[in-house]
């Protein structure tokens, strides 16, 4: 029990930027309990118009734009500090595996395809 979080790929563009079927997606990248990433993605889906009130189990798409400020919060340590239920704790030992995350997205964009965010908690 606790927050398990993922990064995936479809080979399709949703029709929204949140709350779409992930069908058919690929994982490509894991965390397990990193509640400041899981806020910084709350906080992203949020914008975007996402109106789940517990944030799980639901998409949110991750765009060029949105990695690049990823990045930058990762690399200023600005990752909100964010708490729930089982989630843990982030310690800034995850920010290597962050940034190879933000790197594999990259690449997945390149090559055409869609990233996006969820999470079960």
């Amino acid at each position: 029990m606790g927050l398990d979080m993922y990064a995936c790929t479809l080979s399709r563009t949703p029709d929204a930027p949140v709350d779409f079927e992930g069908k058919g997606a690929t994982h490509i990248h894991y965390w397990r309990k990193h509640p400041n990433l899981h806020g910084w993605m709350e906080r992203l889906y949020r914008e975007k118009g996402g109106c789940d009130d517990s944030f799980n189990c639901v998409n949110v798409r991750l765009t060029r734009e949105d990695l690049d400020r990823l990045e930058a919060d990762i690399r200023a340590r600005q990752l909100p500090a964010t708490d729930g239920p089982f989630f843990g704790e982030s310690d800034g030992s995850e920010t290597d595996d962050d940034l190879q995350f933000v790197a594999k997205a990259r690449e997945a964009l390149a090559a055409g395809l869609t990233v996006f965010y969820t999470s079960w908690w």
